[in-house]
C-alpha cells in the first residue's frame, strides 16, 4: 500500500470495511455543520440596478462601484433607514456592489430578513444616485455653465424675433411670402436642435441623470451558505478528513507485508505459507474489554488495507501445501524432534494456521504452539523442543516487534527454524469443509514428531 497508486478499489475497500466509523465520522460532520448554522444566523440579499446613461469608460464604472460602498453612501443610507444596533460600521460588510453589461450598477444589500435586505438594496441605491449627481454638480465648472446657459437664453430670444418677422411677413400666399416664412421656421428648428446636441453633448448633465430601476426583488430564499449546505459540508468533509487519514495511516505504515520483509525482519528463513479457510472476522481479536468492544462496534478490529482473500480451492489442495511446509520444517530441523512454535498473541488467522499445521504434521497442538507478547516478548526455555518455527500474519507487525521476537527466541537458547506467513482465503459456501481432516502420512509424522516408525 505503501507505494501502490491509490485506485478507487482502495477506496471502495475503505467504505466498505470502515462503513460504521464513516457513517459515525458523517452524522458528527453533520451535527458540527448544523452547529455552525446556528452560530451563523441566515442571511437573504438582494439587489437593486441603478442606470449610467451616456458613454462610460470601464475605469469609470469601477469608480462609481466603489462610491456606491463608500462610507459616505452607506453611512446615510443606515441613518435613513435606523434600525436599532446597527450603524454604518455594519451595514458596509453587508453592502457590495458590481457593474454589469449595459452601464448598469447592481448594489446588493444582505440582512437578516427579506424585508430588510430589500429595504436595504433600495436605500443605498438612493444615496448613491443622490450622491453621485451631487459631486457631478459640485465638480461642474461654473464659467462654462453660464456660457451655456446664457447661449439658451440668446437662443430663446433668436426664437421669439424670427417669430415675429414671420407673422410681420406678407400674410399674402405669394411665393416670395411662404419661403420667407419657411426660411425662418427652419432656422428656428435648426436653433433648437443646436441647443438639445449641446445640453446632450454636456458630460455634467449627462451623468448626473443617474436612474434607480425600480425597487429591488424581495428575496425568495437565504443566501448561501444555507443550513442544509453547511449540514452537508461537514458531513463530506468529515467523510473525506477520513477517508484521506486512512490512505496516510497506509502510506506511513512501516509494517513488513511481504514475506521477503518480514523474513529479513526476523532474521530467518522463509518456509512458506500456509493460507485458512474462513472471512474476515477470524482476524479479530479475542480481547473484550471496553476498548476491544467498541472498536467492535465501529468496525475497527477488522483491517482494511488487505486485500478480499481469494476462493479457497478444495480440500486436499491446502493439505498438500501444508505437507509441503512441513516437509521444509522438516528438512531445517536440527535433529528430529517436534519444534517450538511460536505465534505473536492476537494473531488469530496466524493461531490458526499454526493449528493447522501442527495437525497436518500429526502434532498435537496445545504443546507446539506458544503465544507471544509483541510488547514483552518471553519465549519458554528449550526442553525438548528442536528449533524455533514462527507463524505469523503479513502486514500486521512492525520491524521493532519482530526483531523483539527474535531476540526473545535467541534469549531463551531456540534456533530459528524458519517463519511461515498464514493468510485467509474465503471458504467455499459447500464442499468438504466440515469433513473430519484425514490424519497425515505416517512416515511424515513420525519425521516431524521424532518418532522411530
Amino acid at each position: 500500500m505503501s507505494d501502490d497508486t491509490i485506485r478507487l478499489v482502495t477506496i471502495g475497500r475503505i467504505v466498505r470495511r470502515r462503513r460504521r466509523l464513516l457513517a459515525l465520522l458523517v452524522v458528527v460532520g453533520a451535527l458540527v455543520g448544523y452547529g455552525s448554522s446556528l452560530l451563523f444566523p441566515p442571511r437573504y440579499t438582494t439587489s437593486a440596478s441603478v442606470l449610467l446613461p451616456g458613454a462610460w469608460e470601464e475605469r469609470e464604472l469601477r469608480t462609481q462601484t466603489e462610491i456606491a460602498t463608500s462610507s459616505v453612501v452607506v453611512d446615510r443610507a443606515a441613518a435613513s433607514l435606523d434600525w436599532s444596533g446597527v450603524g454604518g460600521r455594519e451595514l458596509r460588510d453587508r453592502v457590495s456592489a458590481k457593474a454589469a453589461d449595459g452601464n448598469i450598477i447592481r448594489i446588493s444589500g444582505t440582512a437578516d430578513t427579506p424585508e430588510r435586505a430589500q429595504r436595504l438594496s433600495d436605500e443605498v441605491a438612493q444615496q448613491f444616485v443622490a450622491y453621485a449627481a451631487r459631486i457631478v454638480g459640485d465638480n461642474a465648472d461654473p464659467e462654462a455653465a453660464a456660457r451655456l446657459e446664457a447661449l439658451r437664453q440668446m437662443v430663446v430670444q433668436t426664437s421669439g424675433r424670427i417669430t415675429e418677422l414671420a407673422e410681420a411677413a406678407d400674410p399674402g400666399q405669394t411665393v416670395e411670402s411662404v419661403q420667407a416664412r419657411t426660411d425662418l421656421e427652419k432656422l428656428r428648428t435648426a436653433l433648437q436642435e443646436a441647443i438639445n446636441k449641446l445640453d446632450q453633448a454636456d458630460p455634467a448633465a449627462t451623468k448626473a441623470n443617474m436612474v434607480v430601476m425600480g425597487p429591488s426583488p424581495r428575496p425568495a430564499g437565504e443566501a448561501p451558505p444555507t443550513r442544509v449546505q453547511l449540514v452537508g459540508g461537514g458531513a463530506l468533509l468529515f467523510f473525506l478528513f477520513a477517508v484521506v487519514g486512512h490512505l496516510t495511516a497506509a502510506r506511513m505504515s512501516r509494517r513488513p507485508r511481504t514475506e521477503a520483509e518480514i523474513a529479513t525482519a526476523l532474521g530467518s528463513t522463509l518456509l512458506g505459507t500456509v493460507e485458512v479457510p474462513g472471512d474476515r472476522l477470524a482476524d479479530r481479536p479475542e480481547d473484550g474489554g471496553p476498548r476491544a468492544r467498541i472498536r467492535r462496534l465501529l468496525g475497527l478490529d477488522v483491517r482494511w488495507d488487505l486485500p478480499v482473500p481469494r476462493a479457497c480451492g478444495d480440500d486436499d489442495a491446502l493439505r498438500v501445501r501444508h505437507r509441503r511446509v512441513c516437509a521444509r520444517v522438516r528438512d531445517r530441523l536440527p535433529v528430529p524432534r517436534r519444534p517450538l512454535v511460536v505465534v505473536p498473541d492476537g494473531d488469530q488467522v496466524a493461531r490458526r494456521a499454526a493449528e493447522e499445521l501442527a495437525a497436518e504434521c500429526g502434532g498435537d497442538p496445545p504443546p507446539g504452539v506458544v503465544g507471544v507478547s509483541v510488547d514483552r516478548p518471553m519465549v519458554p526455555d528449550r526442553d525438548h523442543e528442536s528449533g524455533v518455527l514462527v507463524v505469523l500474519s503479513a502486514g500486521r507487525w512492525t520491524t521493532g516487534e519482530l526483531a523483539g521476537i527474535a531476540e526473545a527466541c535467541a534469549d531463551a537458547g531456540h534456533e530459528m527454524v524458519g517463519v511461515v506467513v498464514a493468510g485467509l482465503v474465503r471458504a467455499r459456501a459447500t464442499g468438504s469443509a466440515g469433513r473430519p481432516r484425514q490424519a497425515a502420512a505416517p512416515a511424515l509424522a513420525d519425521q516431524v514428531t521424532g518418532g522411530s516408525g
